[in-house]
């Protein structure tokens, strides 16, 4: 901070000493008239800060009315196609018989993913812990379908089931929010998903995984054209002449239905369940008819393969040998017809769109909320600069007229 015992000629700032014959008191106006242009400077710039921030507000605001009147149309979507089953009694209920994923995941009991399920029948346990609720999408058993009955079963037991029971989260928040820890490191077992079982009378055994799915890598390249699910356009695989392998089906991530609920789900980074999830559990497996035409193609395999009949590679290199075991927890096989009509399509666009727009409007506002924050610190600091100058320059004894040019 400049002070007035500062202003001696050789110690005047190169800005200011345009003319060396200039005064004390000279020199102090000039230093003046700078600190108050910079203040006024940096007001203008506080200003442009705030008209920004109330204005990305008002635009989120009404993007967020309509995100609301959007999903209550594809609400109404979604109740007039739930498939009804008829009660002993001859109403109609909404919901469908349990899913055989949900069943195989209950029956590992005290499991995590077990537990989860069990708490996703409790509304009111879910909501005693929002952030559970809101970042946790699920298990990976529950987010995807499969076709066909034996695929299913291979693509299970390729990835495991520990990983077929892990729970998947949107971000790093959610897997803090799975568990917690006392001052000494060791879980709170009254919190979390421990605190769930407890409240179920469950005990949570072992260890268990959890995908946050904002910290994935995933897929950057081009989607299918008009394909309601979104599958990744994957080149095909080529052997080195050139040709496309005998045999070749497709991709593993490509042959998993996404559920509806989550079909049009996008991270802060804008990546759905496909190319982030199910792209970095299968990346490019590749299935086959046979297993003779699996290891026909092993030249062009890089991330592994199935066949329909029972053979795995799991890597380059890796061959999985003798009797397949039995699967404990599968996808389900795709029950329901994904194909949506025009209009919801569009309507799922559109608040894909929206909800995206909303999150680079919220990073928006908190950037310009950090750079308001950062001018008004500064100009706090350059004020009190400003007022000590008043100060000093007030306490200093005026030079007698005439006597400058003696």
């Amino acid at each position: 901070m400049m002070k007035l015992d500062e202003f001696d000629n050789d110690k005047v700032p190169k800005d200011e000493m345009q003319d060396v014959a200039l005064s004390h008191e000279d020199q102090i106006n000039l230093h003046s008239k700078k600190l108050q242009d910079d203040l006024q400077t940096m007001g203008m710039k506080i200003q442009v800060h705030e008209d920004n921030i109330r204005f990305l507000k008002t635009l989120k605001d009404k993007l967020v009315d309509s995100i609301i009147d959007l999903q209550v149309i594809l609400d109404k979507h979604h109740a007039s196609n739930t498939p009804k089953i008829e009660n002993k009694d001859g109403s109609d209920t909404q919901s469908e018989d349990e899913p055989s994923y949900q069943k195989g995941i209950l029956q590992q009991e005290n499991t995590a993913a077990s537990i989860l399920c069990h708490s996703k029948t409790n509304p009111k346990m879910l909501a005693s812990d929002p952030t559970l609720s809101d970042d946790v999408l699920g298990v990976v058993a529950e987010l995807g379908h499969v076709e066909d009955k034996n695929l299913s079963s291979l693509l299970s037991e390729y990835l495991g089931t520990e990983t077929m029971l892990a729970i998947v989260c949107k971000t790093y928040n959610g897997v803090k929010s799975l568990e917690k820890y006392d001052t000494e490191g060791c879980i709170n077992e009254t919190s979390g998903l421990h605190g769930f079982g407890t409240s179920l009378g469950k005990t949570l055994e072992g260890r268990f995984n959890v995908i946050a799915l904002e910290t994935l890598r995933s897929y950057s390249g081009e989607f299918v054209a008009n394909d309601p699910q979104r599958r990744l356009h994957i080149p095909k695989p080529r052997l080195p002449n050139g040709d496309c392998p005998a045999g070749f089906l497709g991709y593993a991530v490509n042959m998993i239905d996404i559920d509806r609920t989550h079909l049009f789900f996008l991270t802060a980074s804008g990546y759905g369940l496909r190319e982030t999830l199910f792209y970095s559990l299968f990346f490019c497996l590749q299935i086959y008819k046979t297993r003779t035409e699996m290891l026909q193609a092993v030249p062009c395999i890089t991330d592994g393969a199935l066949s329909l009949d029972g053979g795995i590679i799991k890597r380059s290199g890796l061959f999985c040998l003798g009797n397949r075991g039995d699967t404990k927890v599968t996808f389900s096989k795709t029950s329901i017809d994904l194909s949506l009509p025009d209009q919801y399509m569009e309507s799922e666009r559109q608040m894909k769109e929206m909800k995206w727009k909303e999150e680079k409007m919220l990073e928006d506002m908190r950037r310009e909320q950090v750079l308001l924050d950062t001018l008004k610190l500064n100009f706090e600091k350059k004020k009190a600069e400003f007022v000590q100058f008043l100060a000093e320059a007030a306490a200093r004894p005026q030079t007698p007229v005439g006597e400058t040019s003696r």
